[in-house]
């Protein structure tokens, strides 16, 4: 989804331009124009999945999910007092990897390849997985979250919502996750491993 960046329409679909605000979106750009390309020219089945941010328990701290939900964990078992964050009101279209890899395997499943997007057509803020975070594990997000300018983006993508019509049309695809149950899953997550490292 970051290859729609500074966004020229809302939601994001197949047909929306590109214009990606970073080098990461730049990156992506690329692979998705030389995956048509390669369809076109050596006719082979190759699709591109235009996903949007896909998060699980898995998703590395360095992500701001991610870094929200081991954060919660960490001052909900006292190993911590604060989360600094960056931009709280940046929104993003979040939705579950497993959701996600179910339809790779669709598109995968299709006699002819195509570009889909793939997301929950859902848009919460940075503010709003931090209330669903913290209030999993019983506090208050705004007795902890401090906001740091460090962590602000130079060129900050504000909203990022996608419509994935043509992969329910065409795949037969939805998302099962709803937001709630994802932070759910990922901060429960979290409190059991450090709870097990806590006791290990």
């Amino acid at each position: 989804s970051e290859m729609f960046g500074k966004v020229h329409e809302v939601p994001q679909s197949e047909t929306t331009p590109f214009h990606p605000r970073s080098p990461y979106g730049v990156a992506k750009v690329y692979g998705h124009w030389i995956t048509v390309n390669y369809r076109e020219s050596y006719d082979l089945h190759a699709s591109s999945g235009i996903l949007f941010n896909h998060e699980s328990p898995r998703r590395g701290l360095e992500f701001v999910t991610r870094k929200i939900t081991h954060g919660v964990a960490q001052i909900a078992l006292g190993q911590a007092t604060e989360l600094r964050l960056g931009n709280l009101d940046a929104k993003r279209d979040w939705g579950f990897a497993g959701d996600y890899v179910e339809a790779m395997w669709r598109m995968l499943q299709q006699e002819a390849p195509d570009d889909f997007v793939i997301c929950t057509g859902e848009t919460h803020s940075v503010r709003e997985f931090c209330e669903f975070a913290f209030g999993r594990a019983g506090l208050d997000y705004k007795d902890h979250v401090v906001v740091d300018e460090r962590f602000f983006r130079p060129a900050e993508v504000d909203l990022l919502v996608g419509d994935a019509a043509k992969a329910e049309t065409q795949l037969g695809w939805r998302p099962r996750t709803r937001f709630n149950q994802l932070v759910e899953m990922m901060v429960d997550h979290d409190l059991e491993t450090l709870q097990r490292q806590g006791a290990g």
